[in-house]
Protein backbone atom coordinates (compact mmCIF):
# COMPACT_ATOMS: atom_id res chain seq x y z
CA UNK A 1 0.00 0.00 0.00
CA UNK A 2 1.37 3.40 -1.28
CA UNK A 3 0.33 5.71 1.68
CA UNK A 4 -3.39 6.21 1.05
CA UNK A 5 -4.24 9.84 -0.50
CA UNK A 6 -0.99 10.37 -1.34
CA UNK A 7 -1.46 8.13 -4.31
CA UNK A 8 -4.55 10.45 -5.51
CA UNK A 9 -1.76 12.79 -7.15
CA UNK A 10 -1.10 10.18 -9.69
CA UNK A 11 -4.25 11.31 -10.68
CA UNK A 12 -4.68 15.12 -13.15
CA UNK A 13 -6.63 18.13 -11.62
CA UNK A 14 -9.61 17.65 -14.65
CA UNK A 15 -9.86 13.77 -12.88
CA UNK A 16 -9.98 14.67 -9.11
CA UNK A 17 -12.69 17.60 -10.05
CA UNK A 18 -14.98 15.18 -12.32
CA UNK A 19 -15.37 12.73 -9.32
CA UNK A 20 -15.95 15.45 -6.87
CA UNK A 21 -18.58 17.03 -9.10
CA UNK A 22 -20.24 13.13 -9.31
CA UNK A 23 -20.17 13.15 -5.75
CA UNK A 24 -21.49 16.18 -5.56
CA UNK A 25 -24.60 15.77 -7.72
CA UNK A 26 -25.27 12.27 -6.66
CA UNK A 27 -25.73 10.68 -3.18
CA UNK A 28 -26.81 12.91 -0.85
CA UNK A 29 -26.56 9.88 2.33
CA UNK A 30 -23.26 9.26 0.70
CA UNK A 31 -22.09 12.61 0.31
CA UNK A 32 -22.81 13.66 4.09
CA UNK A 33 -21.11 10.49 5.25
CA UNK A 34 -17.96 11.63 3.35
CA UNK A 35 -17.99 15.64 5.10
CA UNK A 36 -18.00 13.98 8.53
CA UNK A 37 -14.67 11.79 7.72
CA UNK A 38 -11.16 13.43 7.54
CA UNK A 39 -10.14 15.25 4.94
CA UNK A 40 -7.47 12.80 3.81
CA UNK A 41 -10.60 9.94 3.32
CA UNK A 42 -12.59 12.75 1.42
CA UNK A 43 -11.02 12.54 -1.96
CA UNK A 44 -10.33 8.63 -2.65
CA UNK A 45 -14.27 8.32 -1.41
CA UNK A 46 -14.86 10.49 -3.79
CA UNK A 47 -13.53 8.21 -6.54
CA UNK A 48 -14.87 5.44 -4.96
CA UNK A 49 -17.94 6.39 -5.04
CA UNK A 50 -17.71 7.87 -8.89
CA UNK A 51 -16.88 4.51 -9.74
CA UNK A 52 -19.64 2.96 -8.32
CA UNK A 53 -22.06 5.41 -9.74
CA UNK A 54 -20.94 4.87 -13.25
CA UNK A 55 -21.23 1.56 -12.49
CA UNK A 56 -25.07 2.04 -11.11
CA UNK A 57 -26.28 3.37 -13.80
CA UNK A 58 -24.69 1.39 -16.69
CA UNK A 59 -27.05 -1.01 -15.13
CA UNK A 60 -29.77 0.73 -14.83
CA UNK A 61 -29.95 2.37 -17.71
CA UNK A 62 -29.48 -0.59 -20.13
CA UNK A 63 -32.30 -2.49 -21.48
CA UNK A 64 -30.87 -5.65 -20.35
CA UNK A 65 -29.25 -5.76 -16.58
CA UNK A 66 -28.22 -9.05 -17.03
CA UNK A 67 -26.59 -8.00 -20.31
CA UNK A 68 -24.86 -5.00 -18.96
CA UNK A 69 -23.21 -6.64 -16.20
CA UNK A 70 -20.35 -8.28 -18.36
CA UNK A 71 -19.29 -5.50 -20.04
CA UNK A 72 -19.13 -4.23 -16.09
CA UNK A 73 -17.22 -6.94 -14.96
CA UNK A 74 -14.40 -6.23 -18.07
CA UNK A 75 -14.28 -2.84 -16.84
CA UNK A 76 -13.21 -3.71 -13.88
CA UNK A 77 -10.77 -6.18 -14.97
CA UNK A 78 -9.43 -3.66 -16.82
CA UNK A 79 -8.96 -1.50 -14.05
CA UNK A 80 -7.38 -3.98 -11.56
CA UNK A 81 -4.78 -4.90 -14.88
CA UNK A 82 -3.37 -1.43 -14.49
CA UNK A 83 -5.38 -0.53 -17.57
CA UNK A 84 -8.69 1.38 -17.09
CA UNK A 85 -10.92 2.71 -19.13
CA UNK A 86 -10.29 6.69 -20.43
CA UNK A 87 -13.04 7.45 -17.82
CA UNK A 88 -12.22 9.64 -14.87
CA UNK A 89 -14.26 6.93 -12.75
CA UNK A 90 -12.42 4.13 -13.84
CA UNK A 91 -8.84 5.76 -13.36
CA UNK A 92 -9.42 7.35 -10.32
CA UNK A 93 -10.74 3.86 -8.90
CA UNK A 94 -7.64 2.33 -10.45
CA UNK A 95 -5.63 4.54 -8.15
CA UNK A 96 -8.05 3.72 -4.97
CA UNK A 97 -7.86 0.51 -5.47
CA UNK A 98 -3.94 -0.07 -5.84
CA UNK A 99 -3.82 2.49 -3.43
CA UNK A 100 -5.74 1.03 -0.61
CA UNK A 101 -5.17 -2.97 -1.98
CA UNK A 102 -9.27 -3.39 -2.48
CA UNK A 103 -9.45 -7.07 -3.34
CA UNK A 104 -11.82 -7.27 -6.34
CA UNK A 105 -14.47 -9.18 -4.71
CA UNK A 106 -15.74 -6.27 -3.11
CA UNK A 107 -16.49 -3.74 -6.16
CA UNK A 108 -17.16 -7.35 -8.18
CA UNK A 109 -20.04 -7.93 -5.74
CA UNK A 110 -21.34 -4.50 -5.81
CA UNK A 111 -21.96 -5.05 -9.47
CA UNK A 112 -24.07 -7.97 -8.76
CA UNK A 113 -25.82 -6.48 -6.29
CA UNK A 114 -26.54 -3.42 -9.07
CA UNK A 115 -27.74 -6.27 -11.33
CA UNK A 116 -29.77 -7.99 -9.14
CA UNK A 117 -31.63 -4.42 -8.25
CA UNK A 118 -31.97 -4.08 -12.20
CA UNK A 119 -33.58 -7.67 -12.77
CA UNK A 120 -36.28 -6.80 -10.13
CA UNK A 121 -35.11 -9.51 -7.81
CA UNK A 122 -37.29 -10.60 -4.92
CA UNK A 123 -36.02 -12.03 -1.67
CA UNK A 124 -37.20 -15.44 0.29
CA UNK A 125 -36.49 -14.45 3.43
CA UNK A 126 -34.18 -12.39 5.77
CA UNK A 127 -31.33 -14.33 4.57
CA UNK A 128 -31.46 -13.79 1.25
CA UNK A 129 -32.67 -10.15 1.94
CA UNK A 130 -29.43 -10.23 3.77
CA UNK A 131 -27.07 -10.91 0.86
CA UNK A 132 -28.57 -8.19 -1.25
CA UNK A 133 -27.43 -5.97 1.16
CA UNK A 134 -24.16 -7.46 1.59
CA UNK A 135 -23.45 -6.64 -1.97
CA UNK A 136 -24.94 -3.01 -1.93
CA UNK A 137 -23.92 -1.68 0.85
CA UNK A 138 -21.85 -3.90 3.18
CA UNK A 139 -19.32 -3.59 0.37
CA UNK A 140 -19.05 -0.31 0.57
CA UNK A 141 -18.78 -0.14 4.16
CA UNK A 142 -15.84 -2.52 3.76
CA UNK A 143 -14.41 -0.06 1.37
CA UNK A 144 -14.53 3.00 3.15
CA UNK A 145 -13.23 1.20 6.34
CA UNK A 146 -9.99 0.37 4.30
CA UNK A 147 -9.68 3.83 2.94
CA UNK A 148 -9.45 4.51 6.51
CA UNK A 149 -6.01 2.34 6.57
CA UNK A 150 -8.20 -0.86 8.94
CA UNK A 151 -7.63 -4.69 7.39
CA UNK A 152 -8.46 -6.44 10.92
CA UNK A 153 -11.59 -8.95 10.24
CA UNK A 154 -13.55 -7.67 13.56
CA UNK A 155 -13.27 -4.08 12.26
CA UNK A 156 -14.45 -4.83 8.34
CA UNK A 157 -16.94 -7.38 10.25
CA UNK A 158 -18.65 -4.34 12.01
CA UNK A 159 -18.71 -2.20 8.96
CA UNK A 160 -20.35 -4.97 6.90
CA UNK A 161 -23.11 -4.91 9.86
CA UNK A 162 -23.22 -1.27 9.60
CA UNK A 163 -23.80 -0.75 5.74
CA UNK A 164 -26.46 -4.18 5.92
CA UNK A 165 -28.01 -2.29 8.80
CA UNK A 166 -28.34 0.91 6.72
CA UNK A 167 -29.87 -0.99 4.16
CA UNK A 168 -32.64 -2.73 5.81
CA UNK A 169 -33.53 1.11 7.21
CA UNK A 170 -33.65 1.75 3.52
CA UNK A 171 -36.00 -0.97 2.51
CA UNK A 172 -38.31 -0.19 5.33
CA UNK A 173 -38.55 3.80 4.74
CA UNK A 174 -39.21 3.00 0.99
CA UNK A 175 -41.69 0.00 1.13
CA UNK A 176 -44.09 2.30 -0.73
CA UNK A 177 -41.81 4.10 -2.77
CA UNK A 178 -40.04 0.67 -4.26
CA UNK A 179 -43.95 -0.64 -4.44
CA UNK A 180 -44.69 2.27 -7.13
CA UNK A 181 -41.85 1.72 -9.15
CA UNK A 182 -42.43 -2.44 -8.94
CA UNK A 183 -39.71 -3.79 -6.48
CA UNK A 184 -40.41 -5.39 -3.64
CA UNK A 185 -37.64 -6.21 -1.00
CA UNK A 186 -39.63 -7.53 1.81
CA UNK A 187 -39.08 -10.97 3.04
CA UNK A 188 -41.79 -12.93 1.06
CA UNK A 189 -41.97 -15.55 3.80
CA UNK A 190 -42.36 -12.89 6.63
CA UNK A 191 -45.48 -11.44 4.25
CA UNK A 192 -46.56 -14.55 3.61
CA UNK A 193 -46.76 -15.15 7.57
CA UNK A 194 -48.83 -11.83 8.12
CA UNK A 195 -51.39 -12.99 4.92
CA UNK A 196 -50.03 -10.65 2.79
CA UNK A 197 -50.04 -11.19 -0.74
CA UNK A 198 -46.76 -10.01 -2.74
CA UNK A 199 -48.26 -9.12 -5.98
CA UNK A 200 -51.90 -8.01 -4.79
CA UNK A 201 -49.72 -5.30 -2.96
CA UNK A 202 -47.47 -4.75 -5.73
CA UNK A 203 -50.60 -4.51 -7.89
CA UNK A 204 -52.58 -1.93 -5.09
CA UNK A 205 -49.61 -0.31 -2.70
CA UNK A 206 -51.49 0.81 0.09
CA UNK A 207 -50.58 0.10 4.08
CA UNK A 208 -52.29 -2.65 6.84
CA UNK A 209 -51.39 -3.18 10.15
CA UNK A 210 -50.67 -6.54 8.82
CA UNK A 211 -47.62 -4.98 6.43
CA UNK A 212 -46.96 -2.68 9.58
CA UNK A 213 -45.73 -5.51 11.66
CA UNK A 214 -43.37 -6.63 8.67
CA UNK A 215 -41.54 -3.37 8.28
CA UNK A 216 -41.33 -3.66 12.42
CA UNK A 217 -39.46 -6.88 11.91
CA UNK A 218 -37.23 -5.48 9.38
CA UNK A 219 -36.45 -2.51 11.57
CA UNK A 220 -35.73 -5.03 14.87
CA UNK A 221 -33.18 -6.42 12.55
CA UNK A 222 -31.94 -3.51 11.97
CA UNK A 223 -31.07 -2.84 15.13
CA UNK A 224 -29.75 -5.56 16.34
CA UNK A 225 -27.18 -5.02 13.99
CA UNK A 226 -26.22 -1.27 14.90
CA UNK A 227 -25.87 -2.88 18.33
CA UNK A 228 -23.32 -4.93 16.90
CA UNK A 229 -21.78 -2.80 14.49
CA UNK A 230 -20.54 -0.61 17.54
CA UNK A 231 -18.09 -2.78 18.67
CA UNK A 232 -16.46 -1.53 15.31
CA UNK A 233 -16.24 1.92 16.31
CA UNK A 234 -13.11 1.40 18.80
CA UNK A 235 -10.99 -0.49 15.82
CA UNK A 236 -11.18 3.03 13.67
CA UNK A 237 -8.76 5.53 13.94
CA UNK A 238 -9.56 8.37 16.46
CA UNK A 239 -10.78 11.22 13.40
CA UNK A 240 -12.97 8.46 12.05
CA UNK A 241 -14.96 6.94 14.95
CA UNK A 242 -17.11 10.52 15.89
CA UNK A 243 -18.44 10.31 11.79
CA UNK A 244 -19.41 6.71 11.76
CA UNK A 245 -20.82 6.83 14.99
CA UNK A 246 -23.13 10.11 13.77
CA UNK A 247 -23.83 7.64 10.28
CA UNK A 248 -25.01 5.05 12.72
CA UNK A 249 -27.55 7.17 14.52
CA UNK A 250 -29.16 8.80 11.88
CA UNK A 251 -29.63 5.88 9.98
CA UNK A 252 -31.43 4.07 13.38
CA UNK A 253 -33.20 7.46 13.61
CA UNK A 254 -34.47 7.21 10.51
CA UNK A 255 -35.95 3.53 11.83
CA UNK A 256 -37.37 5.55 14.84
CA UNK A 257 -39.16 8.04 12.43
CA UNK A 258 -40.68 5.03 10.34
CA UNK A 259 -42.15 3.60 13.92
CA UNK A 260 -43.77 7.23 15.10
CA UNK A 261 -45.87 7.02 11.75
CA UNK A 262 -46.95 3.95 12.48
CA UNK A 263 -44.87 1.64 10.65
CA UNK A 264 -46.42 3.16 7.51
CA UNK A 265 -43.87 3.83 4.56
CA UNK A 266 -46.51 3.19 2.32
CA UNK A 267 -48.30 6.40 1.84
CA UNK A 268 -45.52 8.49 2.94
CA UNK A 269 -41.88 8.43 3.32
CA UNK A 270 -40.33 9.19 6.80
CA UNK A 271 -37.88 11.68 7.43
CA UNK A 272 -35.62 13.16 9.88
CA UNK A 273 -36.09 16.71 10.81
CA UNK A 274 -32.56 18.84 10.76
CA UNK A 275 -32.50 19.66 14.18
CA UNK A 276 -33.51 16.29 15.75
CA UNK A 277 -30.21 14.81 12.93
CA UNK A 278 -28.48 17.21 14.27
CA UNK A 279 -29.06 15.89 17.71
CA UNK A 280 -28.38 12.24 16.81
CA UNK A 281 -25.11 13.38 14.96
CA UNK A 282 -23.88 14.83 18.23
CA UNK A 283 -24.78 11.30 19.43
CA UNK A 284 -21.60 9.78 17.57
CA UNK A 285 -19.49 11.50 19.67
CA UNK A 286 -19.92 8.72 21.93
CA UNK A 287 -17.91 7.00 19.57
CA UNK A 288 -14.89 8.45 20.78
CA UNK A 289 -14.97 6.30 24.15
CA UNK A 290 -15.98 3.29 22.56
CA UNK A 291 -14.47 -0.21 23.76
CA UNK A 292 -13.86 -2.85 21.80
CA UNK A 293 -15.59 -5.98 22.81
CA UNK A 294 -12.96 -9.19 24.28
CA UNK A 295 -14.61 -11.68 21.66
CA UNK A 296 -16.22 -9.78 18.65
CA UNK A 297 -19.13 -11.56 16.97
CA UNK A 298 -18.18 -13.52 13.53
CA UNK A 299 -19.65 -11.77 10.58
CA UNK A 300 -22.86 -12.28 8.85
CA UNK A 301 -22.84 -15.30 6.79
CA UNK A 302 -24.06 -13.11 3.83
CA UNK A 303 -20.60 -10.83 4.70
CA UNK A 304 -18.24 -13.76 5.22
CA UNK A 305 -16.90 -13.84 2.27
CA UNK A 306 -15.90 -10.16 1.84
CA UNK A 307 -14.24 -10.13 4.91
CA UNK A 308 -12.26 -13.32 3.82
CA UNK A 309 -11.56 -11.52 0.75
CA UNK A 310 -9.53 -8.60 2.71
CA UNK A 311 -7.76 -11.31 4.95
CA UNK A 312 -6.28 -12.77 1.51
CA UNK A 313 -5.06 -9.74 0.21
CA UNK A 314 -2.96 -8.39 2.61
CA UNK A 315 -1.27 -5.34 1.06
CA UNK A 316 2.63 -5.05 1.24
CA UNK A 317 4.03 -3.33 3.86
CA UNK A 318 5.58 -0.03 3.06
CA UNK A 319 10.16 -0.73 2.86
CA UNK A 320 11.61 0.37 6.49
CA UNK A 321 14.09 2.99 6.18
CA UNK A 322 16.50 0.70 6.83
CA UNK A 323 15.70 -1.14 4.08
CA UNK A 324 15.97 1.52 1.54
CA UNK A 325 19.50 2.14 2.83
CA UNK A 326 20.51 -1.17 2.71
CA UNK A 327 19.30 -1.23 -1.14
CA UNK A 328 20.95 1.53 -1.72
CA UNK A 329 23.88 0.85 -0.66
CA UNK A 330 24.00 -2.44 -2.44
CA UNK A 331 22.86 -0.47 -5.99
CA UNK A 332 26.05 2.07 -5.04
CA UNK A 333 28.68 -1.05 -4.79
CA UNK A 334 27.21 -2.36 -8.29
CA UNK A 335 27.82 0.74 -9.88
CA UNK A 336 31.25 0.95 -7.94
CA UNK A 337 32.18 -2.83 -9.48
CA UNK A 338 30.67 -2.06 -12.93
CA UNK A 339 33.33 1.15 -12.83
CA UNK A 340 36.01 -0.54 -11.65
CA UNK A 341 35.51 -3.58 -14.49
CA UNK A 342 35.28 -0.78 -17.09
CA UNK A 343 32.79 -0.43 -20.24
CA UNK A 344 32.98 -4.69 -20.84
CA UNK A 345 30.72 -5.02 -17.94
CA UNK A 346 28.27 -2.85 -19.16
Amino acid sequence: MRGGAGGMKDLSAEDRAACRAMLAGGSKSFRAAALLLPSRIAEPAAALYAFCRVADDAIDEAPDAAAALPPLQRRLDAIYAGRPQPHPADRAFAVVARDFAIPQVLPAALLEGFAWDAEGRRYADLAALEAYAARVAATVGAMMTLLMGVRCPAALARACDLGVAMQLTNIARDVGEDARNGRLYLPLDWMAQEGVSAQAFLARPAFTPALGRVVQRLLDAADLLYARAEDGFARLPWDCRAGIGAARHVYAGIGRAVERQGHDSVSRRATVPNRRKALLMARGVAALAARRAANPAPPLPATRFLVEAVAAQQPQPAASLADRIARAVALFDRLAQDAALGPMAR
